[in-house]
């Protein structure tokens, strides 16, 4: 019957007809075998009718498959909770009964069990073994009766609930399987988290399709993907109360948990807007998100602490411990960090081309890199310039720091910047000292050398917020501001 064409016995009308895959018959009103008259004798006009036919259903099993996928298997954990709170309100009730405080209304007597669940006591076999039961338990007395009498009332109720379940939800044979048991033990059944390793990636490509920065993404994507295992491995839901948990077990700074909050309100409007089943599993549900009061000076124990600044001994410390390491690179990273408070990508990023001569003054030519006020021409220290002549000789591929090869990102100071965090970890050094500590440094020294304010913001590439100096000034002289960041202790160092 590859044509789908059949004829029943004793007639000469054609019928098109076509089996329904077992996975939609419960879309399909539960439906094996679709058939249909064409309304004519003659096969070839069978032969063409029954294409529009064919295809009419071809399309109805597409949607019902469609509804599927988009449903997947969230139809699992309403039931689950349903049948936790039946089994918790059947163990209740039970236990009323055995200490004698149970109302009479609290139990029920077979003919109104009957009555309540028509339909599950017809004249099928399961519907004949159902009052059989019913009898048997209106037959017994005592507590024992009464306990028998609970226990058979749940049993019926969560046969009606499975009937409604597979009629709204459109359960195939195996699901209508799956669903009797949760409906009977509910820890066969773990929740799985609704943030889906599709609907991240599915997220990712949006975010990447509106220009969004690829660490940003990729930061965000991290801590979603972080509460999606959260909610796995705790069986929990995505709810205000699961996601308080969550943040209480990160131990993070609150400014870092605030961005934990934003990564998961990006994902959830997402979602809501463009996920047809987030859609309607979180229909009228409030963005679990907002309106967390995250702790003040909390999360993790160096929370609401301000950053280190480093010593003189400091650096001379750590300079001397990247040596031992025979890290040269590092050692040279860390004697231009102290000298000029720059940016660590900033000072990775310095080539040959980046020494420049102004008014006859050696000095760094910084490109723009965080903000405007970051483009700027900062003078070289002079305990700083023998080593600056150094790295431009032994430089091989222009930059003055040497590193293999770049990191995520494009940025030069990934790989570096963790041997940094390595180095300062065995000196004994904690992590409020962080490389850009030595940006602290400098400011705190400047300032202590009575430079003024906004030259000192200027050395450091930071906005004055003063619109006469941002605006309409155009600096400090170079010689104004060699003269300031010569201020700088200096630190001896092999070059």
């Amino acid at each position: 019957m590859a044509d789908n064409l059949i004829q029943k016995k004793g007639e000469s009308t054609w019928y098109v007809r076509l089996a329904v895959p077992a996975d939609v018959r419960a879309a399909m009103g539960g439906k094996t075998v679709l058939i249909r008259s064409l309304k004519t004798g003659l096969r070839s006009e069978a032969m063409e009718r029954r294409l529009t036919v064919l295809a009419e259903w071809k399309a109805s099993i597409a949607q019902a498959r469609g509804k599927r996928a988009t449903r997947g298997d969230t139809w699992k954990d309403p039931i689950a909770t349903i049948a936790q709170g039946m089994a918790q309100a059947t163990r209740k009730l039970k236990t009323d009964v055995a200490l004698g405080e149970a109302d009479d209304q609290t139990t029920f007597a077979a003919e109104e069990i009957q009555a309540l669940y028509e339909g599950l006591f017809d004249d099928s076999p399961d519907g004949r073994l159902r009052r059989e039961k019913a009898d048997r338990v209106y037959a017994m007395t005592g507590i024992e009766g009464e306990l028998a009498n609970v226990e058979f009332a749940k049993e019926m109720a969560l046969e009606v609930m499975a009937k409604v379940i597979t009629v709204t939800q459109e359960l195939n044979s195996s699901e209508q399987a799956e669903a009797h048991l949760i409906l009977n033990d509910p820890k066969a059944h773990k929740p799985k988290s609704p943030i889906t390793d599709a609907r991240l990636k599915a997220f990712r490509e949006f975010r990447e399709s509106r220009g969004g920065a690829a660490k940003h993404i990729d930061t965000q994507c991290v801590r979603i993907k972080a509460l999606s295992k959260f909610l796995k491995d705790g069986e929990l839901p995505l709810d205000f109360d699961t996601v308080d948990k969550w943040l209480k077990s990160l131990n993070r700074a609150p400014n870092t948990l605030s961005q934990y909050l934003m990564a998961g309100t990006a994902f959830w409007k997402w979602a809501t807007k463009y996920d047809a089943g987030w859609r309607v599993d979180f229909k009228d549900k409030a963005n679990p998100f907002l309106g967390h009061d995250l702790p003040q000076g909390g999360g993790s124990e160096l929370a609401g602490q301000e950053r280190q600044i480093y010593t003189r001994a400091d650096a001379l410390k750590l300079h001397q411990a990247a040596l031992d390491n025979r890290d040269k690179p590092l050692a040279d990273l860390i004697t231009l960090g102290w000298y000029t408070g720059a940016r660590i990508e900033e000072l990775c990023r310095l080539t040959k081309e980046s020494v420049i001569t102004v008014d006859g003054i050696r000095c760094f030519d910084f490109p723009k890199s965080k903000s405007k006020a970051s483009k700027r021409v900062v003078p070289i220290h002079p305990s700083l310039l023998p080593s600056i002549d150094r790295m431009i000789e032994e430089s091989a591929d222009t930059y003055l720091i040497t590193i293999k090869s770049d990191g995520p990102y494009g940025k030069r100071s990934h790989a570096i910047s963790k041997a940094f965090g390595r180095l300062r970890t065995a000196a004994g050094f904690s992590r409020l000292h962080v490389f850009h500590s030595f940006r602290h440094t400098v400011v705190t020294e400047l300032i202590r050398a009575d430079v003024p304010d906004a030259l000192a913001k200027e050395l450091v590439g930071h906005e004055t917020g003063s619109v006469t100096h941002d605006v309409y000034s155009k600096g400090a002289s170079t010689k104004q501001k060699l003269d300031a960041i010569s201020k700088l202790p200096a630190i001896p160092t092999s070059s």
